[in-house]
């Protein structure tokens, strides 16, 4: 068995390299196709496209390592059972389950690889590919708002830790690609919601540890108490008291990594930062159910690895003369496609029909397993 597990990991290897290498290549040439029209805008050369290309290859790597692993093991197997090497298998009593668990084997490897694409490489090489276009095009991050990004804060006694005493509410204009933010208004309130401080600033920059520097700003502080007891215009003036500042700073649970989380795709983040900021969301009140798909979606979509491999092993037990190889890598290919829109499918439901997170993202894998197992069993019996 040493030696058969040895040789279907090399063939299945080498057919799942061959085919992502060669999805990779296709991708590539159709994203270097849609950059060129933006070559020549501010900064952006031939070679920052080229660059902002390779690093948006890690992600296509993530997305299309299951469909890769299907169309390979389909093509491996299909060419085993063209040579009559998998009916010698069998004849030499290898049954099903056996062939099955060779493939969870090697499914390993390429789900451990999926998962290590999704968790530490995409989401640093899609920022990177995001902050290299708009730093050569001189552009800025901006949101759905026209007046800006909005996002709120919890004001605790002791910075980021201890008892809620306030809510603060941030609009910022504009979010620089390094993490710099322009043009902040800073509303605070306290446990009543009575509003106790306008802040505004031009600039501000993170030092790291939940602390910001703003700089060239004012604070405007509403005296709760004084306010109630406000007769006349001169009372009020009173009671509103306004300081001018160069720079000061603020504590603060928001960081740029929340902030930009604003403008990226759930799909592109590891699954730890999603969880930190499904929890910062659920802390403030917020909707956190996009998030939550995403984030167990992340968790599963590695195990799709198995379920292609699970479909492809059917593919074996028909011999060249059911169906030239060609039309069993087409037809691996649409169930790849299929899978994809499914699972979108499913995402897009679930956020509109409030499913389990968890549900909605095991749904689609656990449809196509279902697929496999009884594709297996038409198999033998036929």
């Amino acid at each position: 068995m040493k030696v058969l597990q040895k040789y279907f990991a090399r063939e299945i290897g080498r057919s799942v390299l061959f085919v992502l290498i060669a999805f990779l290549a296709l991708f590539a040439f159709f994203d270097l196709v849609a950059e060129l029209k933006s070559i020549g805008h501010g900064g952006y050369t031939l070679q920052k496209a080229l660059i902002y290309v390779a690093l948006g290859l890690p992600g296509y790597v993530y997305e299309l390592m299951p469909i890769a692993a299907l169309i390979g093991s389909i093509w491996a197997l299909s060419q085993f059972a063209a040579r009559s090497e998998f009916t010698i298998m069998r004849a030499s009593s290898m049954s099903t389950a056996m062939a099955g668990g060779m493939l969870v084997r090697i499914g390993l490897v390429f789900a451990l690889v999926t998962f290590l694409f999704g968790e530490f490489v995409v989401p640093h090489t899609s920022v990177m590919a995001d902050r290299t276009k708009m730093l050569s095009q001189g552009q800025t991050l901006s949101s759905e708002f026209r007046s800006g990004l909005w996002t709120k804060d919890t004001i605790r006694s002791e910075g980021v830790t201890g008892t809620a005493v306030g809510t603060r509410f941030l609009n910022v204009r504009t979010v620089r690609p390094n993490g710099d933010l322009e043009g902040l208004k800073i509303y605070e309130f306290n446990s009543n919601f009575h509003l106790t401080s306008l802040i505004t600033a031009r600039r501000a920059d993170y030092q790291g540890g939940n602390q910001w520097t703003l700089h060239d700003g004012s604070e405007a502080r509403f005296g709760e108490t004084d306010l109630r007891g406000a007769t006349s215009a001169s009372d009020l003036t009173n009671a509103i008291s306004t300081v001018a500042f160069k720079s000061r700073p603020l504590i603060s649970e928001v960081t740029p990594e929340i902030l930009s989380v604003g403008f990226a795709e759930p799909e592109q983040m590891s699954a730890l930062d999603l969880m930190s900021y499904t929890q910062y969301l659920a802390e403030n009140n917020r909707e956190t159910a996009r998030y939550e798909i995403a984030l167990w979606k992340k968790i599963v979509y590695p195990f799709a690895v198995f379920v292609m491999m699970a479909l492809a092993l059917p593919f074996a037990y028909l011999h060249f003369r059911s169906g030239g190889v060609s039309l069993k890598i087409f037809t691996g290919i649409m169930i790849g496609v299929s899978f994809q829109l499914i699972n979108s499918l499913f995402a897009h439901l679930g956020l509109l029909n409030t499913w389990p997170a968890f549900a909605t993202a095991i749904l689609p894998s656990a449809l196509f397993m279902l697929a496999a197992v009884a594709a297996l069993l038409w198999v033998e019996r036929h």
